[in-house]
């Protein structure tokens, strides 16, 4: 690991004048230590946030929960406000790696990790992300990496929590030294088509703030589901996150999210044009989750993944609609 220079800066205002090109911000510095350690990266300083106040909080207004990127995945998962408002969230955030990790892992990082390809996590290996000229998955090992929008790079997204919060229709909140811009969340990430070296469109002197959710209605149902290998302690191998507006025996719409399937969280359309304004049963439901991994593109040795993909969508759409 190369030498760094270690600043603790005590505002945003301190934070912003220490970030640039040269710079990495860190938060609860999971991801940060495996890629220094990876020597995917090697800055001349790190701008370490957790001494920056305001940053951790969860606050509920009458339209909106902000939740502060230094929230971290244990307090997102037993706080009240998401537990009971946003509950495909809390379930997400409980869903991520182990108790300790969790304790330490916040929201922003989780959201803006890199990607967890094996090649691209090897020094050995020049890959498109990394400024080659090839994503070796294509052709090699790639049990574990995309089904849809594939051709370009076959990482998939590795965030939980980003597949419900697109899901709920989040949006970022982010500032730098010229002030504050807010995005819709599904826009902050960049698929590999665009540009294949970045996952978000943050530029080196921004931070993420805070994430911003339309506090969901009365009649709204939501779920987050994940399947992996292990029970515990895993990436998942799919994952799907769904949102529904129910009324008068019908859906009126439908937010279906899947993850683990491409290099964003993968928005399902086909499932959720399926839903909308059709009575919420096994059938509506069969027909969503079929539609949900229409048009999939398997690799070599990830075929597996789309019928995980479907059952995983189908599971979700039963829990939220209270039919399981």
């Amino acid at each position: 690991m190369a030498s760094f220079v270690w600043t603790d800066p005590a505002t945003l205002e301190e934070a912003f004048a220490l970030l640039g090109p040269s710079a990495i911000p860190k938060a609860g510095g999971i991801d940060l230590m495996d890629r220094l350690k990876e020597r995917l990266e090697a800055p001349a300083r790190l701008v370490n946030l957790r001494r920056v106040r305001g940053l951790d909080q969860v606050r509920e207004s009458n339209a909106t929960i902000e939740i502060g990127a230094l929230v971290t995945m244990a307090r997102l998962a037993e706080d009240p406000v998401v537990r009971s408002r946003l509950p495909a969230l809390a379930e997400a955030a409980l869903r991520v790696a182990t108790p300790n990790v969790r304790n330490v892992a916040t929201l922003g990082g989780n959201l803006l990790q890199r990607p967890r390809c094996w090649y691209f996590r090897r020094e050995a290996f020049h890959c498109l992300r990394k400024g080659g000229d090839t994503c070796f998955a294509q052709e090699g090992r790639n049990q574990y990496h995309a089904v849809f929008a594939n051709d370009t790079c076959a990482v998939v997204h590795p965030s939980d929590t980003a597949v419900a919060l697109v899901a709920y229709g989040a949006r970022a909140l982010s500032a730098n030294r010229s002030g504050n811009r807010e995005v819709l969340l599904e826009k902050l990430f960049v698929p590999p088509q665009e540009d294949v070296e970045r996952e978000h469109r943050l530029a080196q002197d921004e931070l993420l703030l805070s994430v911003r959710v339309p506090t969901p209605g009365p009649a709204t149902r939501s779920a987050y589901l994940k399947l992996g290998e292990r029970e515990s302690a895993d990436w998942p191998l799919a994952s799907a996150a769904v949102v529904l507006e129910l009324g008068g025996g019908l859906c009126s719409r439908a937010s279906v999210v899947l993850g683990a399937a491409a290099a964003v969280p993968w928005r399902a359309r086909g499932a959720e044009e399926r839903l909308a304004g059709r009575a919420l049963d096994q059938a509506a439901v069969a027909d969503a989750a079929r539609a949900a991994v229409s048009g999939a593109t398997p690799l070599a040795e990830n075929g597996y993944k789309v019928r995980l993909l479907e059952v995983v969508t189908r599971r979700a759409l039963l829990a939220a609609g209270g039919l399981a």
